[in-house]
Parts: C-alpha cells; structure tokens; sequence
C-alpha cells in the first residue's frame, strides 16, 4: 500500500543541475541571441517554485511578447521544457517553466497530479501579469502537466491557447487500468478497496482528495481553443483519455495521434503543428524580436591581400577559437563580444543538441510492484487477515449481531474494535517501539540511506490517518470496505428503486390496457345487442 500511495503522491524526484541540464543562460538559435532568466516564485502554501524564463535577448522596452508556461509531469521538472523552448523562440514566443512543487528543486513533499499543481500555475500567471513586456499567455502540458493545465484553464478563460499532451481523463479509472495492463493479480473488489484505503493516506498526506480529479467533467466548461497530442502506443495513459476529454471539450479543438509510447521522444511533425497552433492563438510579432547573433569568426583589424587565401585564416582561427566552443568555457571573442555557449542554425540541431544533454522525464510504475500485490492478492483470498506480528482477526465469517442492522455496520464494529486494541497496546507497551522522528532519520528522498540528511520533526497530530501498526491498518481498511460496501448498497438501493418505478409504471400502463380493452369489448357486445333487438 505504502508503495501505491508514493506512486501518486512521492514518485522519483527529478535530479539535474540548472547549469548542466537546462538551456544556456545565453545561447544562439537559428542566428538570433537567446537568454534564460531563472527566477522564483512563491505558491499561496508558502512553497519556493524554482523557474525558467526562456526569452530573446535586449527586448526594446516598448515591446511585449507572448509566452507559454510548459508544465512538466509527475516524474518530471522545468528542464522537461528544453525543447519546447528550442521550437517556440524562432517564432517570437517565449518559454516560462517552473518545478511544480514537491518536484525538482521546487519545496514540498508532495505532488498532487494536478489538483495543487493547479495553485502553482496560478502563482506563475499571476506573476507573468505583472510582466508588461508579457502579452497574451499560453499552457503547454504533458501527462500531470496536461490535466493541471486543463483544469486551470477551465478557471481562467483568458489563456488563449492549450497544448494539452497524454491527459488522463479520471485517475480512478487510470488506477484501474494500471492494474490489468501491468498484470497485477488483484480482485477489482480488492482494487476498489485499496483505492478507498488509498484516498484517505493521501488526502492527509497531501490534502487533496483523488476522487476529484476528473478532467472529463472539466472540459465541457472549458472555451480554451485547445490542441490535444497522444501517442497510440500509450500504454500508461492510454488514447482513450484523450478522445474522452476531446469528445466533452467545449471549446474549439483538435487533436493529433502519433506513434510511441508514454515517455517516447515526440515526431517533428507533431511540433510543427504545435508552433502553429500557438502562433494563430498567441499572435506574436512577424518580424524577428530577438537580437542578430554576430559572426562567429572576427576579421577586423586585418589588412589582407588580394591574392590571400582565406580559408588559411579560417583554419588558423578555428584552431584557436572554435565557432562551437565546449560548454562552460571561458573564451571570450575579440572586441569583447562575448561568444555562445551554445549554437545551433536548425531546431533538428538545437534539440538533438538538448537531448543529448537532458533526456525527457519519464512516467514508470515501479518494477516489484505486481511481485508485491501477488501477497495482497493472497491476502484477499485468505479466510482471516493475518498480523505481521502473528495475531490474526478472523473476517471471513463476519457474523452479524442483532444490535446492527448490516454488514457494514458489523465491519466497523469490527473497526472501532481494532482501534480501541490498538490503544490498549499502545498505552501498556513501550519496549522497543521506535519512535517517528527516529524512523524517518537518515532516509533520502529517493529511499536510499543518507546520514546526512536532516528531517524536521513534525507533531503526532501529522499521522493521525496513516498507519503506524498491522492493528491500526487493519481498522483502516475495515473502513475502506465498509466504505466500499456502503457505496455498493446505495447503488442498489437506486437500482431497485429505478426498477419498482419501472415496474409501477408497467403495472399502470397495464392496468390502463386492460381498462381500456374491456371497454372496447362492452361496446362491441353493446353494438352487437342493439343489433340483434332491431332484427
């Protein structure tokens, strides 16, 4: 359970380096001077977002330009924007990029796959306002990304344009999926249980409730001219998201499929259709903003004779000065320019040149995780729930008493029960029981052992919902069954209303037919009477 929660909520943190992995702090493309701005901005929880603005360099003041904020996916963080900045600068739109927090470098524990991410954009849009050489703003998305993006567009009608890449249209029913196409041996009963188990980890871990991330329901109060992107390999978050989401999507749309997989690098045709798309909605200026990158070779000073080969000079100076000097060097160009770092004349160049550098983040779901629900899964099957401590409780037999009036009441009889021994053992044992803030020392964000690392206490109050003993998980997950079971027994509750409804209206309508037939036959027989007294 622990390891299906941290799949939502806490899964790998990207790690990179601002200086190694994100675009130059001053780079060349297609001939024209670029810089990275990197800045922060702070969410209405306090958190530090760490951010990129991608933009030409020694725009005039009285000039403002468009920007599209990309937002990166679970796994992922702002140098995922690289080459979104790499295809949308040539065309006068700028790139603004941010770690959503409890990812990257951004503060926080936590992701929400878009519901507080949802709160982060709106910090950077509030932001980029202020900005007055920013003018109309656009959202890019990819997976958590997409749906943050869709469903805070659906707030703000004034984004004029959205690129939304492999949302997910519920991730009640993603989880589901997950669970047959990675073969995961689990009853979908069992499923529905741990989801239930599940909701109420994460909503005290990470105060959000999962249940409300729907971005079907979204769309249809979305007018956001909106481009949406899937690949039809997709196995994590497969096509049909996107054509549900599409199918509901109120405003004007339209949608691409191409080959690949989840996390497989995205065609230039699909990036092509993209800079389109943002260039109708975003209106950048036609002629070129961004400075004229100077030569890379410098001549001057030098008197050459008529019949001097120059491509001597050229061999001679590029000996001394490439014209694609090594990331990070020092080297400066004559008369003080200073030189690129990097360079490239194509965006083919400039993204090859980012990949080889910083390769998208990737959504995977952990390697052991069937091995370990194969357990669960006996566990289901099992006729009682057996302690890691060697206790067991049976539940295979639930007997009802006569004080409660159905099995859901029995199991959180059951619960209430669990819950009172957990606090018997807890206020009569002490050897040994190790404490929360010593358990939690010493453990790195990627799981991994680091005495260097130092974790703040935090209040006992913190893990009132996550369980701290097999007692206390045992009564959490009575709930979620009885949960589980009262959700089932309001459906069919509904159901066998709808259906003596359907039944009455029957019965009404045959009650009518018959009225109505027996009627018909008194006036033939009438009919018939009258006849036979005239002859």
């Amino acid at each position: 359970m622990e390891q299906l929660v941290n799949f939502v909520i806490r899964p790998p943190r990207a790690d990179y380096s601002p200086s190694h992995d994100l675009l130059e702090q001053e780079f060349v493309l297609k001939g024209h001077k670029y810089e990275r701005k990197d800045l922060e901005v702070q969410n209405s929880r306090g958190h530090a977002l760490q951010c990129s603005h991608y933009k030409p360099q020694r725009v005039p003041e009285d000039t403002s330009l468009p920007c599209v904020i990309y937002c990166h996916g679970n796994s992922g963080c702002r140098a995922d924007a690289n080459e979104a900045a790499i295809i949308l600068l040539p065309s006068n739109i700028t790139i603004f990029t941010l770690d959503f927090s409890g990812s990257g470098l951004s503060d926080g524990d936590y992701v929400s796959l878009g519901w507080n991410e949802m709160e982060d954009l709106k910090a950077v849009v509030s932001y980029l306002r202020t900005d007055k050489q920013v003018s109309r703003i656009g959202l890019w998305g990819r997976s958590m990304g997409a749906v943050t993006s869709l469903m805070y567009g659906a707030q703000d009608p004034s984004i004029a344009g959205m690129v939304l890449d492999s949302p997910f249209s519920n991730l009640f029913d993603l989880m589901l999926e997950l669970v047959d196409v990675y073969k995961i041996r689990l009853p979908k009963f069992t499923v529905k249980v741990a989801v239930q188990y599940m909701r109420k980890v994460i909503q005290k871990k990470a105060q959000f409730d999962i249940m409300d991330l729907d971005a079907v329901k979204v769309a249809d109060k979305c007018f956001i001219p909106a481009l949406f992107g899937h690949a039809t390999e997709d196995l994590f978050i497969q096509p049909h998201h996107s054509d549900l989401i599409f199918k509901a999507y109120a405003g004007d749309k339209n949608i691409i499929k191409f080959e690949g997989d989840h996390n497989s690098p995205r065609p230039q045709f699909y990036y092509d259709s993209i800079t389109i798309f943002f260039f109708n909605v975003l209106r950048p200026p036609i002629d070129p903003v961004a400075e004229a990158a100077p030569d890379s070779l410098y001549f001057e000073g030098f008197e050459l004779d008529d019949d001097f080969d120059e491509s001597v000079l050229y061999e001679i100076m590029s000996s001394v000065h490439p014209s694609h000097p090594i990331s990070g060097s020092s080297t400066s160009a004559p008369n003080d320019r200073k030189v690129p770092e990097f360079s490239a004349e194509t965006t083919e160049e400039a993204i090859n040149h980012s990949r080889s550098r910083w390769q998208m983040s990737k959504t995977v779901v952990p390697n052991n995780l069937s091995s370990q629900c194969d357990g669960v899964s006996d566990l289901a099957r099992s006729d009682s729930l057996q302690t890691q401590s060697g206790d067991s409780t049976s539940c295979s037999h639930l007997e009802v008493p006569k004080h409660l009036s159905s099995p859901c009441d029995a199991i959180l009889d059951v619960a209430r029960n669990s819950t009172l021994q957990r606090e018997i053992v807890g206020s009569t044992s002490s050897n040994g029981a190790e404490s929360i803030d010593d358990s939690w020392e010493g453990i790195s964000p990627n799981g991994a052992s680091d005495t260097s690392v130092q974790v703040s206490p935090c209040s006992t109050d913190d893990f009132a919902l996550v369980p701290s003993n097999p007692l206390d998980e045992e009564r959490m997950l009575m709930e979620a069954i009885a949960a589980s079971l009262k959700d089932l027994s309001i459906r069919e509750t509904k159901d066998k209303e709808t259906l003596d409804n359907s039944n009455t209206a029957d019965n009404t309508a045959t009650s009518r037919l018959e009225s109505l037939s027996q009627r018909i036959k008194l006036g033939l027989f009438k009919g018939m009477g009258s006849r036979r007294s005239t002859r």
